[in-house]
Formats: structure tokens, C-alpha cells, sequence
């Protein structure tokens, strides 16, 4: 029943920036930390992301410089802005909400970057 949704992915050029969004249904999101996945083909998914319910934030070393996890608690939201985007940024992008007892996925937003 909980729903976690994304959307903002697309198809961009090395260089440009996307920002992703993921809105959750869960009434007491602002307890929940909050993740950003990613899985390339052929790749495991790997953790891109996190954010605390104190706004903590911690990311990927592939990512730090470039991306950026904010949230919204009025708007049960979170995002993930990506700037400078590379063609190995490519993948579907998926939202995570961890209550400390639970974890809900999101069903993924592609991100194609083309060189």
C-alpha cells in the first residue's frame, strides 16, 4: 500500500543536470531516512544517496561534487539534482524509504546520458 514514486528522469547530453523527484505516501515520512539507487545493465544496484529524517545527507563517491539529496517533508518529498551528468551516470533510478523497521521501493526512473 505504500507508494513511492519517481519521476524527472529523461535523456540528456554529457554536461547537463537532471533533477529527480520521488513523492512518498507513507504519513509519517518525515521519520524515514530516504535513499537514492541506482542499477545500470549489467550492474548491481548500488546506494547513490541517503538522507536522514534530521537532513543529514551522505553519497556515492562517484557522485559527491555533482549530485545533490534535498527533501521536502511538507511535500512527502525528496530529490536528487545531478549536475555535470556522464554518460556513466546511465541507469534506472529508484527511491527508498527506511522507517528503522521497514524498507519501500520506488518502481525506478530511467536516466540515459549520451555522449
Amino acid at each position: 500500500q505504500v507508494q513511492l514514486v519517481e519521476s524527472g528522469g529523461g535523456l540528456v547530453q554529457a554536461g547537463e543536470s537532471l533533477k529527480l523527484s520521488c513523492v512518498s505516501s507513507r504519513s509519517v515520512f518525515s521519520r524515514d531516512t530516504m535513499g537514492w539507487y541506482r542499477q545500470a545493465p549489467g550492474k548491481q544496484r548500488e546506494l547513490v544517496a541517503t538522507i536522514t529524517n534530521d537532513y543529514r545527507t551522505n553519497y556515492a563517491d562517484s557522485v559527491k561534487g555533482r549530485f545533490t539529496m534535498s527533501r521536502d517533508n511538507a511535500k512527502n518529498a525528496v530529490y536528487l539534482q545531478m549536475d555535470r551528468l556522464t554518460p556513466e551516470d546511465t541507469a534506472v533510478y529508484y527511491c527508498n524509504a527506511d522507517s528503522g523497521i521497514f524498507t519501500y521501493w520506488g518502481q525506478g526512473t530511467q536516466v540515459t546520458v549520451s555522449s
